[in-house]
């Protein structure tokens, strides 16, 4: 059996991928397998996990999330002070450098917040316009002053998008240049990128913990099929894999050469529905939708068990998760019923899912046959993993199976991601609520912690009512890595501490 799925191995990582000789043959870099390659190094002109969670060690940001994923601690500011109004930060710099050996400046900060602030590019802007002034008395202070108080903003500049470049390097190379060959302010450079293959990092020897690094490098394999890419961990041909398949959980854990890494996370997996595509715009035809969806089916039939039906768009353990929610039981019939009554006939649904994965694949057929019992035809278009997120964007679908990870511990970012009503058109959704979008702005400044939990609360039950998309479940972080390779770790908010790992 071993000698066949070995053979099998490398004939699958032949016929899908051509991986170069040596990719996990050097003591010092650590190779991961993964389905998508890297849009940008842009830190503000992204939302994807494939660019947060490489460029998460390549940048560095003001404060930081620690392993536990529950509290900040410092980054690139060692300390700070709020003033007793709340309006105003006083972020302490310390020595640092980036990776062409110039210091980390004030006015590198102000830059860089500047950006995700007011830049076209930016694609968090919102979360950001609460900053009315930033000073720099000296090279190592900023003063940044609010227009009103924020809640989350501490936990903001812990987000990837508000990682510190380098002023300088961006004004001389431009944006493009930079998204592709940045100057990092992490533990790692990136010395190349080869497109739609692999991005390749080596050890940032200016990083201020440098010390602390282990690795020499470490390279990010696109490997789109999970199969192929579950092959390669197991051959030997890569050190280390994520997003790996429910369905492989247990033949992996009872691989001796292996370690499997199921981690606490914030991840929700959900269906997008474009309501910008009639007749999605109508409240009850989404609402028919959920009706139509059989959940605990999904999370038997496609995660094993290891993940839990979803009832909120905040995460279950995040911080003001309502866990009484409302949950829409399975009843094909009151889907038929409220089609009926939004004068609906004959629904035809586009669903794009990405090729090579393994659970959307599976979510689709899913719900394919448990929408047609609803009397609603679902089309399955398969598109390249890279492809998918640009059709989201331009809306080139009626719904998609996607999921998120907070990247911050406050319920403001994602909150006012998919219902804020802000650059990235509610995750895609075009969910459009002006009432929804002030309670969001609302809850952002109440600074009363049992008066704000009580506004989320409201936001989550009206998400609910609105269907702005259809909650399908929880899950855990899955990841492997072979038995040579040390705390390979994955914290709740995604980052991974590559400058921890070790590989033997």
């Amino acid at each position: 059996m071993n000698r066949r799925f070995l053979k099998l191995a490398g004939a699958t990582a032949l016929a899908a991928l051509t991986l170069s000789t040596s990719i996990a043959e050097a003591a010092g870099i650590l190779t991961i397998g993964r389905r998508e390659d890297s849009s940008t190094f842009d830190p503000i002109a992204t939302a994807q996990n494939i660019d947060f969670w490489v460029f998460m060690n390549v940048y560095d940001v003001l404060v930081r999330v620690d392993k536990t994923g529950t509290k900040l601690e410092p980054g690139l500011a060692e300390s700070w002070d709020i003033s007793e109004d709340g309006l105003t930060y006083t972020m302490n710099l310390r020595d640092a450098n980036f990776s062409d050996g110039s210091p980390i400046t004030a006015e590198d900060v102000i830059y860089s917040l500047t950006r995700i602030r007011d830049s076209d590019r930016s694609l968090w802007s919102d979360s950001y316009k609460i900053i009315e002034n930033m000073e720099a008395p000296d090279d190592k202070t900023v003063v940044i002053t609010l227009s009103t108080q924020s809640a989350p903003f501490l936990s903001t500049l812990a987000m990837p998008g508000a990682s510190i470049i380098s002023k300088k390097g961006m004004e001389e190379m431009g944006a493009e240049d930079y998204a592709s060959n940045p100057i990092a302010s992490g533990a790692f450079t990136v010395k190349d990128w080869i497109r739609g293959d692999r991005v390749i990092l080596e050890k940032n020897p200016e990083f201020w913990q440098a010390d602390r690094v282990q690795l020499d490098g470490v390279e990010w394999i696109s490997i789109p099929d999970d199969n192929t890419r579950m092959l390669n961990v197991q051959a030997g041909q890569i050190d280390a894999a994520i997003f790996v398949p429910f369905s492989r959980v247990q033949q992996l854990q009872a691989d001796p050469e292996l370690t499997v890494h199921l981690e606490p996370s914030t991840r929700e997996d959900s269906l997008l529905i474009n309501h910008d595509h009639e007749p999605l715009g109508k409240k009850e035809v989404r609402q028919a939708i959920d009706f139509a969806i059989n959940k605990q089916e999904v999370v038997d039939a496609v995660t094993f068990g290891i993940g839990e039906v979803a009832n909120s768009y905040v995460p279950k353990g995040a911080l003001y998760y309502y866990a009484d929610n409302l949950r829409r039981p399975h009843d094909p019939e009151k889907a038929k019923e409220l089609l009926e009554e939004a004068g609906v006939s004959d629904l035809e649904l586009n669903y794009l899912v990405k090729a090579g994965d393994e659970v959307d694949e599976q979510i689709a057929v899913l719900l394919q046959r448990q929408l047609s019992e609803a009397g609603i035809t679902v089309n399955i278009e398969k598109v390249d993993a890279s492809q998918q997120w640009d059709m989201l964007v331009d809306g080139q679908y009626d719904i998609a199976a996607a999921y998120w990870t907070n990247d911050i511990l406050d319920p403001d970012q994602k909150t006012t991601f998919v219902l804020g009503n802000d650059a990235n058109m509610n995750y895609m959704t075009r969910y459009d609520s002006p009432e929804v979008a002030q309670m969001v702005a609302d809850a952002r400044v109440e600074m009363d912690d049992s008066k704000r939990e009580e506004m989320y609360v409201e936001l989550q039950k009206q998400a609910k009512e609105d269907v702005n998309w259809i909650d399908l479940y929880y899950s855990p972080y899955i990841n492997v890595s072979r038995k040579n390779v040390e705390n390979f770790y994955q914290n709740p908010l995604g980052r991974f501490f590559l400058e921890d790992t070790v590989k033997n």
